[in-house]
């Protein structure tokens, strides 16, 4: 026991020294994504479920290539396998393609503390994953939504963690922007969360001057009134940062009590676009793939996995 407590001890020793050197600020001037146009992945859930039903069932086909032809996030955790392998792999096709990949660094140590989302890699697991996603990236355009939850659900770990869970977040932005072109929010949690003040300061902790900025809303429902007077309300306090909104399921908006594992009755909201409500405002995008379940309630299979009904009513019930 006592080797294992030095061998935390040296890496928080380790991560506390990184964080003294924190890389400078990224100025707020504009949108660093404004008209970008987002990655498709020709090869998503969606679209094999369209290809599935195409004979059978057309009509159905023709409800799932609307999410299909959405671009929307690529996940990356630790079933991702190399990591800059998974990562060129989807810069390579989309720049291809003469588009924009967003990809989601998720593999944060005691992520969703241990909830239905629950894994993560090691403290020095992490460093070696995040330095060869960020290599994978290769100095190629691509925007990064950095560990969502992380912040705003950090209350669950002990003051010892949560510490090196900031440091390593600092980490993964340095590492992250130290690539030319790649833009970068952290976890700003959602408007039915925490208070602007209290997330603020969870994002200045975590450096957020060094980020293009913060995500909101991400696998929720909020309405998207809703997440922009709550972001510039946190944005107010850090500067101005800019922000981007997860618009995936939020159609319909939240349950009446703001349920967020696959709660019923809800629909797709706007498709990814660069052209906001509000100038601080720098991407509608879907980060939630809609159809993959948030975790093993309401009849869903476990989290990420593929669920056709959920996601064919998602579109039945939108506008799109």
């Amino acid at each position: 026991m006592a080797g294992k407590n030095l061998l935390i001890a040296a890496a928080l020793v380790v991560l506390a020294a990184c964080s003294e050197n924190l890389i400078s600020p990224v100025p707020v001037a504009g949108n660093p994504i404004s008209g970008t146009t987002f990655w498709v992945n020709p090869n998503s859930s969606a679209k094999q479920q369209a290809d599935a039903w195409r004979a059978s069932r057309p009509a159905d086909a023709a409800q799932m290539d609307k999410i299909a032809h959405t671009p929307r996030a690529q996940w990356m955790n630790g079933s991702s396998g190399d990591i800059l392998t998974a990562v060129n792999n989807v810069v390579t096709s989309a720049a291809a393609a003469g588009a924009v990949p967003v990809l989601v660094a998720y593999n944060i140590p005691q992520r969703d503390c241990s909830g239905l989302s629950g894994g993560g890699a090691s403290i020095d697991g992490y460093k070696t994953w995040i330095a060869a996603f960020a290599d994978g990236l290769a100095g190629r355009r691509a925007v990064v939504i950095l560990e969502p939850d992380a912040l705003t659900q950090m209350d669950c770990l002990s003051a010892a963690d949560q510490t090196t869970r900031l440091n390593l977040i600092q980490y993964a932005i340095a590492a992250l922007k130290a690539q030319a072109n790649a833009s970068v929010y952290l976890d700003g949690g959602h408007s039915a969360w925490k208070s602007p003040g209290d997330q603020a300061s969870r994002l200045t902790r975590a450096n957020v001057a060094a980020a293009d900025g913060f995500v909101l809303n991400v696998s929720n429902f909020q309405f998207t009134s809703n997440s922009i007077a709550y972001g510039n309300a946190v944005s107010d306090l850090i500067g101005g940062k800019h922000f981007v909104i997860d618009t995936s399921r939020n159609g319909l908006g939240p349950t009446p009590d703001n349920q967020w594992c696959n709660p019923v009755g809800r629909a797709l909201g706007k498709p990814s676009t660069t052209t906001t409500d509000d100038p601080r405002v720098d991407a509608y995008l879907w980060i939630k793939a809609p159809g993959e379940s948030d975790g093993s309630c309401n009849g869903a299979p476990v989290a990420g996995s593929w669920w056709a009904d959920y996601a064919l009513g998602l579109v039945q019930r939108s506008t799109l």
